[in-house]
């Protein structure tokens, strides 16, 4: 079924094998990255560059790519979410877990419901740069509002606001543009051809 059909037809629910086995095969690569990306936090964090404690925020973006990228390659209601909160779950559980424990999971669902919910807004049709960025900034503001009442409730108001800011900016450019042009490379490498993002590589080129 082309894309323009399936736009005439609304949304396409119907997963296919191959949505979920991208989702599963994104889920765990990104756990894995999220698990390491763990490791290297704490070290990072305590950086002179991030003496300023919401700063830190600035190093979260990479915990909201698998949710931008799983829904801007599959396209269909659940998969941005489903992306999001199995990479979480996957780091978890990787030997030596997270510093989070199992909290990673209560993140993992914030993160992807916010990425969900955007994707959701477009009708599941929108996939360009400026959706990509919207779905980084939406993941890292409810991340952020969770994160607020349960590590950081000690923090004022303007602290807590501005690690919102910084969140939000790596959540716009890290998942956000970091997500589409991942995508972008991707399909361009032909590895998504049996998905939109990949079908619209090939026309273009066709077109050129």
């Amino acid at each position: 079924m082309s894309s323009a059909t399936t736009s005439k037809r609304g949304l396409d629910v119907r997963y296919r094998t191959i949505d979920l086995v991208t989702i599963a095969t994104l889920g765990v690569a990104f756990g894995v990255i999220f698990w390491g990306w763990g490791k290297l936090y704490e070290p990072l964090s305590g950086l002179a560059i991030f003496s300023f404690p919401p700063s830190s925020g600035l190093l979260a973006g990479v915990w909201l790519m698998a949710g931008v990228v799983g829904g801007l390659i599959v396209r269909k209601p659940g998969a941005a979410f489903a992306t999001e909160f199995l990479a979480a779950a996957v780091s978890t559980f990787i030997v030596g877990g997270t510093q989070w424990g199992f909290s990673v999971f209560a993140s993992g669902f914030w993160q992807g419901l916010g990425a969900e919910l955007t994707f959701l807004l477009f009708f599941y049709k929108r996939s360009g740069v400026v959706v990509a960025a919207l779905t980084g900034l939406a993941a890292a503001t409810f991340a952020s509002v969770y994160e607020w009442n349960a590590y950081w409730v000690d923090w004022d108001w303007d602290y807590k606001l501005a690690y919102l800011g910084f969140f939000g900016i790596s959540g716009i450019v890290v998942a956000g543009l970091g997500g589409f042009y991942l995508v972008q490379a991707l399909a361009k490498a032909g590895v998504l051809d049996a998905f939109p993002v990949g079908r619209e590589q090939v026309d273009a080129a066709l077109v050129d």
